[in-house]
């Protein structure tokens, strides 16, 4: 289970990368400035929640729980309407997209709080000290 929500996080990662680089090199000279800070926004927090992803990640791993679990489907799906409604915003002038964006921000606020509520669920191990 962990492991698909790793490939996940990395599709994620890669994506952003792309879209970042995209941003910064095709479309610099066909974008209005606000539209490719919109576009680098959309690029940032989708690696922001790639990352949360690879966390969400080692929390099931390491105490699978159901919070876990859905907080990884809360960053995913926040990061499509999230950052896709930015990207499909800028580039495809799709205006109807501009409701959807807050709706994947609430998403991705929600999964922040269920992984730490999984992470609640973590026990630590003391470790023995040597003299």
């Amino acid at each position: 289970m962990a492991s698909k929500w790793v490939m996940i996080a990395a599709a994620n990662g890669l994506i952003a990368v792309v879209a970042g680089a995209f941003a910064a090199h095709a479309l610099k000279s066909r974008l209005a400035p606000e539209g490719l800070a919109t576009l680098e926004t959309g690029a940032r927090y989708q690696m922001y929640h790639a990352l949360a992803l690879l966390a969400a990640a080692w929390v099931m791993s390491t105490a699978p729980s159901r919070s876990a679990s859905a907080a990884a489907w809360c960053f995913l799906l926040g990061t499509i309407l999230f950052s896709g409604s930015l990207y499909g915003l800028c580039l495809l002038k799709w205006r109807w997209l501009g409701p959807v964006t807050p709706l994947g921000g609430a998403l991705l606020i929600v999964g922040w709080l269920l992984l730490a509520v999984a992470a609640m669920g973590i026990r630590s191990t003391p470790t023995s000290v040597e003299v």
